[in-house]
């Protein structure tokens, strides 16, 4: 029988995103450097201990699973993955968050494994600005992964943009015009300050409200009580209601007071906030315990005492934690 978990402030967390991977195939400038050195294969959770922390957080009320990365697509074993997650009694929902590439190949596979939403990084539409943002990226991949995407079956697809002046706020209204026309969702995210990567984030800061504002030169945007069980929060485009504009700002508007969710990271830590670095590591108790899961489950429901009300982003571009975001989970 599940029994919901509370952190000390009294919220429920029925929201768990699980890396599976701390590579990538792209570089994005706001995720990492770009010389990086990844985590070696032993200190990676294998399949089995994801299988099997995602199996405990669901018999303990947790609804919603996020697979993510790095990037989870080039992890080897992972359609199978989704397959056995997604057959767990009581998950009400298997999503992943992905750049892309490996979409053309694998859509229609994870579609038929049990995944029902996807969230797609989309940067620029701009092939060359598109390859100088993800550094190694091809637009045309992507894009052609959408489509595959679209036409696999999926409940809900949403693109995910990662705005920054000098680099694609210009593109604000081009990628809303996509969305329309290709009937996704879209929702624009402000730069979170996790680690260095080699430039001064404040310099390119963009607020939400900014983004909001170019929209509604071109959309009446309509407030909205949707919500997706995750950070964004949604509007509804007036002429074009199949699509949902959604807003994440962790700097300008924190959502803290409602978080529902911790992250556990490729090598096993289990992170109670993005903004901080507390953490408990997981893969060791998996690994000292193989065969009794009380140890795991006492050590979850103390560190949850411990969550911090709130993160201390700012837009100043400062970096608060020093963790890469393909680090922490994207």
């Amino acid at each position: 029988m599940s029994t919901a978990l509370r952190d000390g402030f009294g919220r429920q967390i029925d929201y768990l995103r699980m890396s599976v991977t701390d590579r990538c195939d792209f570089r994005c400038v706001y995720c990492m450097a770009e010389d990086m050195t990844f985590l070696p294969r032993q200190q990676v959770l294998g399949l089995e201990e994801l299988y099997r922390v995602a199996a405990l957080f669901v018999a303990q009320g947790v609804k919603k699973i996020r697979l993510t990365g790095g990037e989870p697509l080039i992890r080897q074993g992972i359609v199978g993955l989704c397959e056995r997650i997604a057959g767990l009694p009581g998950l009400h929902e298997l999503v992943m968050t992905t750049n892309g590439s490996q979409l053309v190949k694998l859509a229609r596979p994870l579609a038929d494994a049990g995944l029902k939403r996807l969230n797609i990084s989309l940067d620029s539409l701009n092939p060359a600005r598109f390859r100088g943002i993800t550094r190694t990226g091809s637009l045309r991949q992507v894009l052609d992964g959408i489509e595959a995407a679209r036409s696999a079956g999926f409940q809900r697809i949403k693109l995910n943009t990662v705005v920054m002046k000098g680099r694609n706020f210009d593109e604000v209204p081009a990628l809303v015009q996509y969305a329309i026309d290709h009937h996704l969702d879209i929702s624009f995210i402000e730069e979170m300050p996790l680690g260095e990567v080699g430039r001064h984030r404040g310099e390119s800061f963009c607020a939400s409200e900014e983004v909001r504002q170019v929209i509604t030169r071109q959309h009446r945007l309509l407030d909205s009580t949707e919500e997706s069980g995750g950070p964004a929060r949604y509007m509804r485009l007036q002429e074009h209601p199949q699509t949902r504009i959604g807003f994440i700002s962790p700097n300008s508007h924190n959502f803290c007071a409602t978080c529902n969710r911790v992250r556990l990271t490729a090598e096993g830590r289990l992170l109670l906030c993005l903004g901080h670095e507390n953490s408990i590591d997981l893969r060791g108790l998996l690994r000292r315990h193989p065969l009794d899961d009380g140890p795991v489950l006492e050590a979850i429901g103390r560190s949850l005492q411990r969550k911090p009300w709130r993160h201390e982003f700012s837009a100043d571009g400062e970096v608060k934690v020093l963790r890469f975001m393909n680090v922490s989970g994207g």
